[in-house]
Protein backbone atom coordinates (compact mmCIF):
# COMPACT_ATOMS: atom_id res chain seq x y z
CA UNK A 1 0.00 0.00 0.00
CA UNK A 2 1.63 3.24 -1.44
CA UNK A 3 1.88 5.56 1.49
CA UNK A 4 2.79 9.33 2.14
CA UNK A 5 3.07 10.47 5.69
CA UNK A 6 2.06 13.39 6.70
CA UNK A 7 5.15 15.66 8.30
CA UNK A 8 3.49 15.56 12.18
CA UNK A 9 4.51 11.34 11.89
CA UNK A 10 6.53 11.12 9.25
CA UNK A 11 9.96 11.09 11.28
CA UNK A 12 9.07 9.54 14.15
CA UNK A 13 9.41 6.07 15.49
CA UNK A 14 5.94 5.54 15.25
CA UNK A 15 5.41 6.59 11.94
CA UNK A 16 8.42 4.69 10.65
CA UNK A 17 6.79 1.60 12.07
CA UNK A 18 3.57 2.40 10.56
CA UNK A 19 4.49 3.02 6.87
CA UNK A 20 6.66 -0.17 7.12
CA UNK A 21 3.34 -2.42 8.08
CA UNK A 22 0.97 -0.63 5.69
CA UNK A 23 3.38 -1.12 3.00
CA UNK A 24 2.79 -4.49 3.46
CA UNK A 25 -1.16 -4.49 3.24
CA UNK A 26 -2.23 -5.29 -0.66
CA UNK A 27 -6.12 -4.35 0.05
CA UNK A 28 -7.01 -8.67 -0.57
CA UNK A 29 -9.47 -8.59 2.11
CA UNK A 30 -8.77 -11.92 3.43
CA UNK A 31 -8.71 -10.76 6.90
CA UNK A 32 -12.48 -9.51 7.02
CA UNK A 33 -13.27 -13.54 6.86
CA UNK A 34 -11.60 -13.89 9.95
CA UNK A 35 -12.64 -10.55 11.82
CA UNK A 36 -14.93 -10.85 14.50
CA UNK A 37 -16.64 -7.58 14.35
CA UNK A 38 -17.35 -7.44 10.46
CA UNK A 39 -18.98 -10.49 11.01
CA UNK A 40 -21.24 -9.04 13.57
CA UNK A 41 -21.62 -5.54 12.06
CA UNK A 42 -21.11 -5.93 8.16
CA UNK A 43 -19.54 -2.95 7.86
CA UNK A 44 -16.07 -2.15 5.81
CA UNK A 45 -14.65 -0.19 8.54
CA UNK A 46 -15.04 -2.06 11.33
CA UNK A 47 -12.94 -4.55 9.80
CA UNK A 48 -9.05 -4.65 9.24
CA UNK A 49 -8.77 -3.54 5.91
CA UNK A 50 -11.27 -0.61 6.68
CA UNK A 51 -9.49 0.32 9.95
CA UNK A 52 -6.04 0.27 7.91
CA UNK A 53 -7.57 2.72 5.53
CA UNK A 54 -8.68 4.61 8.05
CA UNK A 55 -5.00 4.59 9.90
CA UNK A 56 -3.37 5.32 6.62
CA UNK A 57 -5.23 8.37 5.80
CA UNK A 58 -4.90 9.62 9.25
CA UNK A 59 -1.33 9.69 9.37
CA UNK A 60 -1.42 11.15 5.76
CA UNK A 61 -3.14 14.31 7.30
CA UNK A 62 -6.95 13.69 6.77
CA UNK A 63 -9.53 14.85 8.97
CA UNK A 64 -9.95 12.67 12.22
CA UNK A 65 -13.46 12.56 13.86
CA UNK A 66 -15.07 10.98 16.43
CA UNK A 67 -16.59 8.28 13.81
CA UNK A 68 -12.83 7.41 12.99
CA UNK A 69 -12.02 6.83 16.88
CA UNK A 70 -15.11 4.59 17.31
CA UNK A 71 -14.32 2.47 14.55
CA UNK A 72 -10.49 2.09 15.76
CA UNK A 73 -11.70 1.36 19.83
CA UNK A 74 -14.69 -1.45 18.17
CA UNK A 75 -11.20 -3.40 16.91
CA UNK A 76 -10.84 -5.90 19.74
CA UNK A 77 -7.13 -6.24 19.06
CA UNK A 78 -8.10 -10.26 18.91
CA UNK A 79 -5.33 -10.55 15.65
CA UNK A 80 -7.15 -13.08 13.83
CA UNK A 81 -6.70 -10.89 11.03
CA UNK A 82 -2.47 -11.58 11.38
CA UNK A 83 -3.14 -15.26 11.22
CA UNK A 84 -5.26 -15.19 7.95
CA UNK A 85 -2.95 -12.38 6.10
CA UNK A 86 -1.03 -13.80 3.17
CA UNK A 87 1.44 -10.69 3.91
CA UNK A 88 2.12 -10.70 6.87
CA UNK A 89 0.84 -7.34 8.15
CA UNK A 90 1.16 -6.78 12.09
CA UNK A 91 -2.11 -5.66 12.29
CA UNK A 92 -1.72 -5.39 15.90
CA UNK A 93 0.62 -2.91 16.17
CA UNK A 94 -0.61 -0.93 13.77
CA UNK A 95 -3.83 -0.46 15.55
CA UNK A 96 -2.33 0.85 18.47
CA UNK A 97 0.05 3.34 16.51
CA UNK A 98 -3.68 4.42 15.03
CA UNK A 99 -5.84 4.50 18.11
CA UNK A 100 -3.07 6.66 19.97
CA UNK A 101 -2.78 9.45 16.84
CA UNK A 102 -6.53 9.46 16.95
CA UNK A 103 -6.62 10.06 20.88
CA UNK A 104 -4.24 12.65 20.00
CA UNK A 105 -5.62 14.57 17.28
CA UNK A 106 -9.51 13.73 17.03
CA UNK A 107 -11.48 17.38 17.58
CA UNK A 108 -14.24 15.84 19.63
CA UNK A 109 -13.23 15.32 23.37
CA UNK A 110 -14.80 11.74 24.88
CA UNK A 111 -17.69 12.26 27.19
CA UNK A 112 -17.43 12.68 30.47
CA UNK A 113 -18.74 9.52 31.44
CA UNK A 114 -16.42 7.07 29.02
CA UNK A 115 -13.40 9.15 29.91
CA UNK A 116 -13.53 8.60 33.98
CA UNK A 117 -14.56 5.10 32.47
CA UNK A 118 -11.09 4.63 31.03
CA UNK A 119 -9.21 6.38 33.55
CA UNK A 120 -10.71 3.65 36.57
CA UNK A 121 -10.11 1.19 34.64
CA UNK A 122 -6.46 2.27 33.45
CA UNK A 123 -5.69 3.12 37.20
CA UNK A 124 -8.29 0.95 39.23
CA UNK A 125 -7.26 -2.59 37.38
CA UNK A 126 -3.35 -2.43 38.32
CA UNK A 127 -4.05 -0.91 42.02
CA UNK A 128 -2.57 -2.40 44.70
CA UNK A 129 -6.37 -1.69 45.87
CA UNK A 130 -8.22 -3.59 43.41
CA UNK A 131 -7.66 -6.71 45.66
CA UNK A 132 -9.38 -5.76 48.66
CA UNK A 133 -12.33 -3.81 45.96
CA UNK A 134 -12.79 -7.40 44.54
CA UNK A 135 -12.57 -9.01 47.87
CA UNK A 136 -15.60 -6.81 49.11
CA UNK A 137 -17.18 -7.18 45.83
CA UNK A 138 -17.45 -11.01 46.30
CA UNK A 139 -19.19 -10.71 49.62
CA UNK A 140 -21.90 -9.11 48.26
CA UNK A 141 -22.33 -10.23 44.97
CA UNK A 142 -25.67 -11.98 45.50
CA UNK A 143 -26.90 -8.10 45.87
CA UNK A 144 -24.81 -6.94 42.48
CA UNK A 145 -26.77 -5.85 39.72
CA UNK A 146 -26.23 -8.05 36.74
CA UNK A 147 -23.85 -6.40 35.06
CA UNK A 148 -21.57 -5.71 38.04
CA UNK A 149 -22.38 -9.25 38.86
CA UNK A 150 -20.47 -10.55 35.43
CA UNK A 151 -17.52 -8.83 36.28
CA UNK A 152 -16.91 -10.19 39.62
CA UNK A 153 -16.45 -14.04 39.81
CA UNK A 154 -17.30 -16.02 43.02
CA UNK A 155 -14.99 -16.37 45.71
CA UNK A 156 -12.55 -19.34 45.45
CA UNK A 157 -9.76 -19.95 47.88
CA UNK A 158 -6.20 -21.03 46.85
CA UNK A 159 -4.67 -23.94 47.19
CA UNK A 160 -1.00 -24.27 48.97
CA UNK A 161 1.91 -22.98 46.88
CA UNK A 162 4.73 -26.25 46.75
CA UNK A 163 7.66 -25.46 49.74
CA UNK A 164 9.96 -27.99 48.14
CA UNK A 165 13.05 -26.42 46.62
CA UNK A 166 13.27 -28.11 42.94
CA UNK A 167 17.13 -27.41 41.26
CA UNK A 168 15.41 -26.28 38.18
CA UNK A 169 13.08 -22.74 38.65
CA UNK A 170 11.01 -21.10 36.49
CA UNK A 171 9.61 -17.62 37.31
CA UNK A 172 5.79 -16.53 37.25
CA UNK A 173 3.89 -13.22 36.76
CA UNK A 174 1.62 -12.84 38.98
CA UNK A 175 -0.28 -9.88 37.28
CA UNK A 176 -3.09 -7.20 38.23
CA UNK A 177 -5.83 -8.74 38.37
CA UNK A 178 -5.66 -12.47 38.33
CA UNK A 179 -4.59 -13.21 41.69
CA UNK A 180 -8.05 -11.93 43.00
CA UNK A 181 -10.27 -13.25 40.25
CA UNK A 182 -8.56 -16.57 39.83
CA UNK A 183 -6.46 -17.25 43.00
CA UNK A 184 -5.49 -20.97 42.53
CA UNK A 185 -4.06 -20.50 38.96
CA UNK A 186 -0.86 -19.42 39.96
CA UNK A 187 -0.51 -21.85 42.58
CA UNK A 188 -2.00 -25.18 40.45
CA UNK A 189 0.90 -24.05 38.01
CA UNK A 190 3.08 -24.16 40.81
CA UNK A 191 1.87 -27.68 42.07
CA UNK A 192 2.41 -28.85 38.56
CA UNK A 193 5.25 -27.93 37.85
CA UNK A 194 6.55 -29.36 40.98
CA UNK A 195 5.64 -32.47 40.24
CA UNK A 196 7.52 -32.11 37.09
CA UNK A 197 10.76 -31.83 38.82
CA UNK A 198 10.41 -27.41 38.25
CA UNK A 199 10.38 -24.75 41.55
CA UNK A 200 8.06 -21.90 40.22
CA UNK A 201 8.99 -18.85 42.24
CA UNK A 202 7.10 -15.52 41.49
CA UNK A 203 8.64 -12.01 42.00
CA UNK A 204 7.10 -9.60 44.73
CA UNK A 205 7.82 -6.92 43.11
CA UNK A 206 6.03 -7.38 39.67
CA UNK A 207 2.55 -6.22 38.88
CA UNK A 208 0.62 -5.55 36.12
CA UNK A 209 2.36 -6.52 32.48
CA UNK A 210 1.61 -2.95 31.28
CA UNK A 211 -1.14 -4.22 28.71
CA UNK A 212 -3.95 -2.53 30.31
CA UNK A 213 -2.53 1.23 30.31
CA UNK A 214 -0.71 0.29 26.95
CA UNK A 215 -4.29 -0.74 25.14
CA UNK A 216 -5.68 1.85 26.56
CA UNK A 217 -3.59 4.61 24.87
CA UNK A 218 -1.06 4.96 28.13
CA UNK A 219 1.85 4.24 25.99
CA UNK A 220 4.12 6.10 28.41
CA UNK A 221 2.51 3.82 30.98
CA UNK A 222 2.62 0.88 29.69
CA UNK A 223 6.44 0.92 29.14
CA UNK A 224 6.27 2.34 32.50
CA UNK A 225 5.23 -1.13 33.96
CA UNK A 226 7.33 -2.97 31.92
CA UNK A 227 10.47 -1.54 32.96
CA UNK A 228 9.12 -2.10 36.51
CA UNK A 229 8.92 -5.99 35.89
CA UNK A 230 12.21 -6.36 34.11
CA UNK A 231 13.87 -4.88 37.48
CA UNK A 232 11.95 -6.82 39.79
CA UNK A 233 12.82 -9.83 37.00
CA UNK A 234 16.27 -9.39 36.70
CA UNK A 235 18.06 -10.50 39.14
CA UNK A 236 16.37 -14.12 38.95
CA UNK A 237 17.46 -14.23 35.33
CA UNK A 238 21.13 -13.77 36.51
CA UNK A 239 20.76 -16.51 39.17
CA UNK A 240 19.94 -18.76 36.28
CA UNK A 241 15.96 -19.63 36.23
CA UNK A 242 15.46 -21.51 33.23
CA UNK A 243 11.47 -19.15 31.77
CA UNK A 244 9.74 -17.07 32.49
CA UNK A 245 6.20 -19.01 32.94
CA UNK A 246 2.91 -16.52 32.20
CA UNK A 247 -0.38 -18.57 33.10
CA UNK A 248 -2.50 -15.28 31.17
CA UNK A 249 -1.71 -15.57 27.72
CA UNK A 250 -3.09 -12.16 27.66
CA UNK A 251 -0.47 -11.05 29.41
CA UNK A 252 2.05 -13.92 27.81
CA UNK A 253 1.28 -12.11 24.55
CA UNK A 254 2.23 -8.32 25.44
CA UNK A 255 5.65 -9.46 27.79
CA UNK A 256 7.09 -11.12 24.97
CA UNK A 257 6.61 -7.81 22.94
CA UNK A 258 8.69 -6.06 25.86
CA UNK A 259 11.52 -6.33 23.45
CA UNK A 260 9.84 -4.29 20.70
CA UNK A 261 8.03 -2.00 23.22
CA UNK A 262 11.57 -0.87 24.95
CA UNK A 263 13.91 -1.36 21.47
CA UNK A 264 14.50 2.50 21.70
CA UNK A 265 15.05 2.52 25.43
CA UNK A 266 19.01 2.53 25.44
CA UNK A 267 19.19 1.08 29.27
CA UNK A 268 16.39 -1.68 28.84
CA UNK A 269 16.62 -2.48 25.04
CA UNK A 270 18.88 -5.80 26.06
CA UNK A 271 17.25 -6.84 28.81
CA UNK A 272 14.07 -6.54 27.11
CA UNK A 273 15.21 -8.68 24.60
CA UNK A 274 16.24 -11.58 26.90
CA UNK A 275 12.86 -11.47 28.82
CA UNK A 276 10.91 -11.84 25.66
CA UNK A 277 13.02 -14.37 24.44
CA UNK A 278 12.83 -16.13 27.76
CA UNK A 279 9.12 -15.74 27.82
CA UNK A 280 6.33 -19.31 27.29
CA UNK A 281 2.82 -19.86 28.16
CA UNK A 282 2.40 -22.41 31.55
CA UNK A 283 1.27 -25.10 28.53
CA UNK A 284 4.52 -24.49 26.82
CA UNK A 285 6.60 -25.09 30.28
CA UNK A 286 4.35 -28.32 30.42
CA UNK A 287 4.48 -29.97 27.60
CA UNK A 288 8.37 -29.55 27.42
CA UNK A 289 7.53 -32.60 30.37
CA UNK A 290 5.46 -34.48 28.58
CA UNK A 291 7.51 -37.56 29.07
CA UNK A 292 7.19 -37.00 32.59
CA UNK A 293 3.61 -35.44 32.51
CA UNK A 294 2.86 -39.43 30.67
CA UNK A 295 5.06 -41.34 33.09
CA UNK A 296 2.99 -39.36 36.69
CA UNK A 297 -0.51 -40.37 34.92
CA UNK A 298 0.74 -44.05 33.09
CA UNK A 299 -1.60 -45.83 30.82
CA UNK A 300 -4.79 -43.20 30.28
CA UNK A 301 -7.68 -44.69 28.24
CA UNK A 302 -9.00 -41.70 25.79
CA UNK A 303 -12.17 -39.58 27.85
CA UNK A 304 -11.94 -41.44 30.94
CA UNK A 305 -10.97 -37.68 32.77
CA UNK A 306 -13.95 -36.53 31.24
CA UNK A 307 -15.42 -34.24 28.57
CA UNK A 308 -13.93 -30.89 28.24
CA UNK A 309 -14.52 -27.85 25.51
CA UNK A 310 -11.36 -25.81 25.13
CA UNK A 311 -11.52 -22.08 24.45
CA UNK A 312 -8.35 -20.84 22.77
CA UNK A 313 -7.78 -17.10 23.70
CA UNK A 314 -7.14 -14.95 20.94
CA UNK A 315 -3.52 -13.76 22.70
CA UNK A 316 -2.52 -17.49 22.84
CA UNK A 317 -3.53 -18.61 19.41
CA UNK A 318 -2.93 -15.15 17.17
CA UNK A 319 -1.17 -12.92 19.79
CA UNK A 320 1.40 -16.03 21.04
CA UNK A 321 0.91 -18.30 18.09
CA UNK A 322 0.97 -21.29 20.15
CA UNK A 323 -1.50 -23.41 19.10
CA UNK A 324 -2.85 -27.26 19.94
CA UNK A 325 -0.29 -27.50 23.03
CA UNK A 326 -2.95 -27.09 25.64
CA UNK A 327 -4.93 -29.53 24.03
CA UNK A 328 -2.30 -32.49 23.72
CA UNK A 329 -1.50 -32.12 27.39
CA UNK A 330 -4.96 -32.18 28.15
CA UNK A 331 -5.57 -35.43 25.99
CA UNK A 332 -2.64 -36.82 27.23
CA UNK A 333 -4.38 -36.82 30.51
CA UNK A 334 -7.45 -38.06 29.80
CA UNK A 335 -10.15 -35.85 28.58
CA UNK A 336 -11.94 -35.84 25.32
CA UNK A 337 -11.84 -32.68 24.16
CA UNK A 338 -15.27 -32.03 21.97
CA UNK A 339 -15.31 -30.06 18.51
CA UNK A 340 -15.97 -26.09 18.89
CA UNK A 341 -17.34 -24.11 15.47
CA UNK A 342 -15.06 -21.62 14.64
CA UNK A 343 -12.51 -22.15 17.62
CA UNK A 344 -10.73 -18.85 16.07
CA UNK A 345 -12.67 -16.49 16.88
CA UNK A 346 -13.10 -14.11 19.69
CA UNK A 347 -14.97 -14.61 23.06
CA UNK A 348 -15.10 -10.55 23.72
CA UNK A 349 -13.77 -10.19 26.37
CA UNK A 350 -10.33 -8.95 25.04
CA UNK A 351 -8.67 -7.06 27.98
CA UNK A 352 -11.05 -4.09 29.18
CA UNK A 353 -13.08 -4.34 26.20
CA UNK A 354 -16.21 -6.41 27.43
CA UNK A 355 -16.63 -3.02 29.89
CA UNK A 356 -16.00 -0.58 26.71
CA UNK A 357 -17.66 -2.00 24.23
CA UNK A 358 -20.45 -4.06 26.22
CA UNK A 359 -23.13 -4.50 23.43
CA UNK A 360 -20.72 -6.32 21.19
CA UNK A 361 -18.76 -8.36 23.52
CA UNK A 362 -21.78 -10.18 24.88
CA UNK A 363 -22.88 -10.53 21.16
CA UNK A 364 -19.50 -12.26 21.25
CA UNK A 365 -19.62 -14.06 24.29
CA UNK A 366 -22.68 -15.54 23.78
CA UNK A 367 -21.56 -16.77 20.38
CA UNK A 368 -18.94 -18.74 21.79
CA UNK A 369 -20.71 -20.02 24.32
CA UNK A 370 -23.12 -21.85 21.71
CA UNK A 371 -20.10 -22.85 19.84
CA UNK A 372 -18.40 -24.25 23.51
CA UNK A 373 -21.73 -26.09 24.81
CA UNK A 374 -22.58 -28.10 21.71
CA UNK A 375 -20.87 -31.03 22.20
CA UNK A 376 -21.88 -31.09 25.61
CA UNK A 377 -18.99 -30.58 28.09
CA UNK A 378 -18.52 -31.27 31.72
CA UNK A 379 -16.55 -28.09 32.08
CA UNK A 380 -15.39 -25.40 29.61
CA UNK A 381 -11.54 -24.55 29.96
CA UNK A 382 -9.50 -21.70 28.78
CA UNK A 383 -6.19 -19.91 29.52
CA UNK A 384 -6.22 -16.38 30.10
CA UNK A 385 -8.67 -14.69 33.20
CA UNK A 386 -10.23 -12.32 31.38
CA UNK A 387 -11.73 -15.09 28.75
CA UNK A 388 -12.74 -17.18 31.57
CA UNK A 389 -14.59 -14.45 34.05
CA UNK A 390 -16.47 -13.24 30.62
CA UNK A 391 -17.41 -16.72 29.76
CA UNK A 392 -18.46 -17.69 33.17
CA UNK A 393 -20.58 -15.01 32.94
CA UNK A 394 -22.62 -16.45 30.61
CA UNK A 395 -23.28 -20.16 31.52
CA UNK A 396 -23.69 -22.32 34.50
CA UNK A 397 -21.16 -24.83 33.70
CA UNK A 398 -17.74 -24.56 35.51
CA UNK A 399 -15.50 -22.41 33.43
CA UNK A 400 -11.94 -23.07 34.52
CA UNK A 401 -8.06 -22.29 33.80
CA UNK A 402 -7.03 -25.62 31.89
CA UNK A 403 -3.84 -25.88 34.55
CA UNK A 404 -6.52 -26.34 37.31
CA UNK A 405 -8.12 -29.49 35.94
CA UNK A 406 -4.63 -30.69 35.12
CA UNK A 407 -3.48 -30.38 38.94
CA UNK A 408 -6.37 -32.22 39.93
CA UNK A 409 -5.94 -34.66 37.93
CA UNK A 410 -2.41 -35.05 38.85
CA UNK A 411 -3.64 -35.00 42.94
CA UNK A 412 -6.03 -37.59 42.16
CA UNK A 413 -8.65 -35.13 42.61
CA UNK A 414 -10.43 -35.17 39.93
Amino acid sequence: MQTNLAQFIRDTPEGREAEAILRKCVHCGFCTATCPTYQLLGDELDGPRGRIYLIKQMLEGADVTAKTRLHLDRCLTCRNCESTCPSGVEYGKLIDIGRLVAEDRVPEPRGDRERVVRWLLKTGLTSPLFAPAMKMGQRVRGLLPVSLKAKVPAARKPGPWPASGRPRRMLALAGCVQPSMGPDTNPAAARVLDRLGIQLIEAPAAGCCGAVRFHLNDHVGGRADARRNIDAWWHYLEQGIEALVMTASGCGVFVREYAHLLQDDAEYAEKARRISALTVDVSEAVLREKNRLLQLFGPVQAGSAGRLAFHPPCSLQHGQKVRGVTEEILRAAGYELTPVEDSHLCCGSAGTYSVLQPEIAYQLRDNRLAALTAGAPQAIVSANIGCLTHLQSGTDLPVRHWIELLDRRLSGTA
